[in-house]
């Protein structure tokens, strides 16, 4: 495989950053879902198009299609996972006011984190498969900040351990129409998932003809994030965000890893009824 190298490679696409970029897409319409306190159904459905890295790590990228589909009843929800961890999956929110939000979820990821076609290093590894995940979260926002934490963890016993990531982001309203954000975010990962997504074992060294690396928990990863929404109509918003990470501890040292710098871009539009 002959990968595009870039001056500035393109970001680790964890579910987190994923997760975050998706329901990104139209900051105004998602509070008034979350906040939703009366008994009907909300739903919300788009598009999003990312340029991200093919894998963790990896310094060649792929552009992917995500479909935005959410569902509200209440305090239940259905589809996207705002601030799980997860694009898809279904949840509950415990908490839900106009500053707070606590709540669970169960989903996982709408495609394989890696495969063993994505670089010739990791020919003969196999896939890292999709799994269930569990999450636990919660967001605080107060005039023009919002903060947002969860921990997430693998339930199909996947190695794909746990992760708990916090996000600090400022709002400007532009115009009543025309919102941007940015804000810093961190990510740590236990050794399980370390270990899953930038170790290498025995078996995988004597295929490769590398040495093995033993990859343990610690920060993962550090980032900045800026994004703009555009409300349309009142169904309809669109937006873009992009996202840069810098890897860190083990999974920057990794032999597995090609670039330490990387970002995601991403255009996204979607349609509330």
């Amino acid at each position: 495989m002959i990968h595009r190298r870039k001056s500035s490679a393109l970001f680790i696409l964890s579910a987190a950053t994923l997760a975050a970029a998706i329901t990104a897409q139209d900051a105004r319409a998602q509070a008034r879902l979350e906040q939703a306190s009366d008994e009907s159904w909300r739903f919300s459905a788009g598009l999003g198009v990312f340029d991200r890295p093919r894998y963790p790590g990896s310094g060649d990228s792929q552009v992917v299609a995500v479909p935005l589909v959410t569902a509200n009843y209440g305090r239940y929800f259905i589809g996207g996972t705002p601030g799980a961890g997860f694009p898809f999956g279904i949840g509950l929110n415990l908490i839900q006011d106009d500053t707070w939000r606590f709540g669970v979820a169960l989903g996982g990821e709408l495609t394989k984190p890696r495969k063993a076609s994505d670089a010739p290093l990791l020919h003969g590894w196999g896939d890292i498969p999709e799994t269930a995940l569990g999450s636990v979260f919660a967001t605080y926002s107060h005039d023009w900040l919002t903060v947002r934490g969860f921990l997430v963890s693998d339930l199909g016993g996947n190695g794909q351990g746990t992760r708990i990531a916090f996000d600090a982001e400022g709002k400007y309203l532009v115009n009543e129409r025309l919102l941007l954000t940015a804000g810093p975010g961190i990510t740590w990962a236990n050794g399980s998932y370390t270990q899953t997504f930038y170790g290498i074992t025995a078996s995988q060294s004597l295929i490769a003809g590398v040495p093995p690396y033993r990859a343990g928990a610690g920060l993962n990863t550090v980032r900045f994030s800026v994004g703009a929404q555009y409300q349309l109509t009142e169904q309809w918003g669109i937006g873009a965000s992009i996202i840069t990470a810098w890897l860190q501890g083990d999974a920057k040292r990794s032999p597995i890893t090609e670039d330490k710098t990387q970002n995601t871009y991403g255009v996204y539009a979607s349609y509330r009824f």
